[in-house]
């Protein structure tokens, strides 16, 4: 075969393999057969047959015979396989050959370095060098994204620089505040980074934007200006910002696990079945049974009566501020 083209292989597939299958099922199709005839819409597939070797003409009957497609599939995947091997290995060496570029572009006019701290000017200057950092990680990610100030576009580059990242292996933990949970753009980008294991939060309250990767480099804005970068290398600097971002989670964490506790108790007392109450707190029914567990031993309950009898002499109800 002279040519591996798509359309080829949809000529094959639409009109060539059903002819096949009926000269199969006849034993052969005559040569003078109107099915092959010059002027049939069947031709073109009849010729991508004999090209192909997929039939053979039996002179002496004047009768074109099926061969075996065994040994024409191997002729034509094996040179298309290698092809696929050579063409990922360009693809390698071209990537090595950006390499030089790339150090470049850092040490080019809209980057200013001070030491540990280079400056990046304009959303196309970030983004590229956010693309560089995020294509090195190796172990995790860390970011914090207020809500504003993040297009349709950016989420949907972002995306797909995420996906691949996690697809690597690399681990990646996101705070939001809780008002991206109404922003449909947003949505779409979690439920592309979650789906490959990212780990996405949100919070109460106000933060500036983060991305720290593998703890040793931070990018963050420049104060007011959103459209210029600082990108962190000082190791203290990093790590002080790496514990803000713990802090935040442990902060969060506690909070979810008021919530949850609260709202345990609220299901306990109006008396609603484990099954209904794991699904209205989001969880697994063995998860709520734990919530109950714990609220039993920290009442020194040994059954759910007990739990309630107490809770009630104590004015327990759980509608108590949480975050008491």
């Amino acid at each position: 075969m002279t040519s591996h083209q798509p359309e080829r292989r949809d000529l094959f597939e639409t009109q060539a393999a059903p002819l096949y299958d009926e000269i199969v099922a006849d034993g052969g199709i005559k040569a003078d057969d109107p099915r092959i005839a010059d002027d049939s819409p069947q031709r073109p597939g009849f010729d991508l047959l004999v090209e192909l070797g997929l039939v053979q003409l039996d002179r002496s009957e004047e009768i074109w015979t099926p061969e075996d497609p065994t040994s024409v599939q191997s002729r034509v995947v094996t040179p298309l396989s290698q092809e696929g091997v050579q063409l990922l290995e360009e693809s390698s060496r071209w990537a090595k050959s950006f390499g030089p570029l790339t150090h470049a572009w850092r040490r080019a006019s809209f980057t200013q370095s001070r030491g540990p701290f280079t400056y990046l000017h304009g959303g196309e200057a970030i983004d590229a060098h956010l693309a560089t950092l995020v294509a090195e990680a190796e172990e995790e990610m860390l970011t914090a994204q207020p809500q504003t100030g993040r297009s349709a576009a950016t989420l949907a580059r972002a995306a797909q620089r995420d996906t691949q990242m996690l697809e690597r292996g690399t681990k990646m933990r996101t705070l939001y505040q809780h008002s991206a949970r109404r922003s449909s753009i947003t949505h779409k980008y979690v439920a592309a980074v979650t789906e490959r294991g990212a780990e996405v939060r949100t919070l109460d309250e106000f933060f500036n934007r983060m991305i720290v990767i593998d703890r040793r480099v931070a990018v963050i804005p420049n104060g007011d200006q959103l459209s210029v970068a600082v990108v962190i290398r000082e190791p203290a600097m990093v790590a002080y910002l790496v514990d803000v971002f713990a802090n935040r989670e442990r902060t969060m964490m506690a909070e979810i696990a008021a919530e949850q506790r609260a709202m345990t108790i609220r299901m306990l007392i109006e008396g609603h079945s484990d099954p209904v109450s794991a699904k209205r707190l989001g969880v697994s029914p063995r998860t709520y049974a734990g919530y109950v567990a714990d609220l039993k031993s920290e009442y020194e309950a040994e059954t759910r009566f007990q739990l309630g009898y107490t809770m009630g002499r104590q004015g327990i109800s759980g509608t108590e501020n949480t975050t008491d």
